[in-house]
């Protein structure tokens, strides 16, 4: 039986003059026409699409301009497909001349509905995506993905965006809500919240919904802010904390200092990852509140090497140790691994309020390590690799803190090869 087929007017829409996240959506619906031509299986598919060539006509006087107009299958609510009619500002008559040129800039809108692999597209509001999103790709991602995601939905992107359609997220639309969200929040929230939210228009747009990703390249973000120093402990504050920590602490502050392994990573270790022949741990799995997750990034999995003194304090922690099921080193009194923020509160505070040591968390001990390995002379590629660093420059420029007097006296060898001879005769001006 012959379906009829719906003809959707939607309004002529101009980026430059309609406000971004405030723009309308609701499309007006005519009376249904007659289908170009119909199924005859009664499954009620839309009608046979034919090559279109558009139309091209001239409207205004003042400023007049060269609008094209063509035609877009479409699925809507309730999996329904309509057909549409769209519309584009090609140009003003003074810049293209001809009606001949104004065709061409329309073309490559009718070259996408006329292709073999075309589809109609989906359309949607962010909570819809979001909602689907959720469910379907984040909910696949690590714990500490899923959380931090979660929030960034729940703070940001369904309050603000949640009623805009995702069409008319344009690049102009991208700026304001980055402006908007500048005016809040740290420039390194602005990039993670624009990550998840990027993340959600990537996966609409192979889902075939009508969409805008986000071109970072396109948006104008938040200056550069000024950053604290990064608080880490020298060679010297690391030894004592070593020493007046208690067990388990002073093996996790020992592996963190002397590996520069993650706090999560040390939480996560397990006693079949230590290798005492070839002195190497295995970096296979990290901790995050109570919950076992792959680590950060694939340059992650390398192995460590374990020094002498590490090999000593490891083997005298497992004479102690008590097996358990998954044979983690570390569980606390749940039988579950340590949580990182847990073992700072409960075993570094302490510690460093009876040694007046300034509060730091645990990846000052990584810090303190990249900075040792420099401090001894260690190739950068070398603490590249112990550090398990992608680039060698996040070794250098984040990680290479220079400690006590080695810049200072670096810079003084430098001076007095350069220091000028006061014998020597100067040349006077004349």
């Amino acid at each position: 039986m012959a379906t009829s087929t719906k003809l959707v007017l939607v309004p002529e829409y101009d980026e430059a003059t309609v406000a971004p996240l405030l723009i309308s959506s609701d499309i007006a619906t005519v009376a249904p026409g007659q289908p170009e031509s119909a199924s005859q299986d009664g499954t009620g598919s839309m009608a046979r699409r034919r090559y279109q060539t558009g139309r091209v006509f001239v409207r205004g006087k003042k400023q007049p301009m060269f609008v094209g107009r063509w035609r877009e299958d479409v699925i809507v609510e309730g999996n329904q497909t309509i057909r549409v009619e769209r519309s584009v500002v090609l140009g003003s008559i003074a810049e293209l001349k001809t009606k001949k040129n104004a065709q061409r800039a329309l073309q490559p809108f009718l070259d996408k509905v006329n292709s073999l692999d075309y589809r109609p597209a989906k359309f949607a509001k962010f909570e819809d995506l979001a909602d689907l999103w959720e469910t379907q790709i984040l909910a696949l991602q690590k714990p500490s993905s899923v959380k931090a995601a979660q929030s960034h939905l729940r703070t940001y992107i369904r309050p603000w965006l949640g009623h805009v359609r995702l069409e008319d997220f344009t690049c102009q639309a991208q700026q304001n809500f980055v402006t908007r969200l500048s005016g809040s929040v740290s420039r390194k929230t602005v990039l993670n919240v624009l990550c998840t939210l990027s993340s959600m228009l990537n996966s609409a747009k192979k889902w075939n919904y009508c969409c805008h990703p986000i071109d970072m390249r396109d948006l104008a973000l938040p200056a550069d802010q000024i950053r604290k120093t990064t608080r880490f402990f020298n060679g010297e504050e690391a030894k004592k904390i070593i020493m007046l920590a208690a067990e388990p602490f002073r093996t996790m502050f020992a592996i963190a200092a002397m590996t520069g392994l993650r706090a999560g990573e040390v939480m996560g270790l397990q006693k079949a990852d230590l290798d005492f022949e070839r002195r190497i741990i295995l970096v296979s799995r990290s901790a995050w509140y109570g919950k076992v997750q792959a680590v950060k990034s694939r340059a992650s999995r390398a192995p460590v090497v374990m020094s002498e003194a590490l090999v000593t304090v490891l083997k005298e922690y497992l004479a102690s140790w008590r097996e358990n099921s998954g044979g983690f080193l570390f569980l606390n009194r749940n039988g579950r691994p340590y949580a990182a923020n847990k073992v700072v509160e409960y075993g570094l505070w302490p510690v460093l309020d009876k040694l007046k040591i300034a509060r730091a968390g645990m990846h000052a001990f990584r810090h303190c390590h990249a900075s040792l390995l420099m401090d001894v002379g260690a190739n950068p590629k070398v603490a590249q690799q112990q550090m398990r660093h992608a680039d060698a420059r996040t070794t250098l420029e984040a990680y290479a803190h220079v400690i006590g007097d080695a810049q200072r006296e670096a810079v003084d060898r430098v001076g007095e090869r350069l220091r000028p001879d006061a014998k020597c005769a100067q040349l006077r001006p004349n």
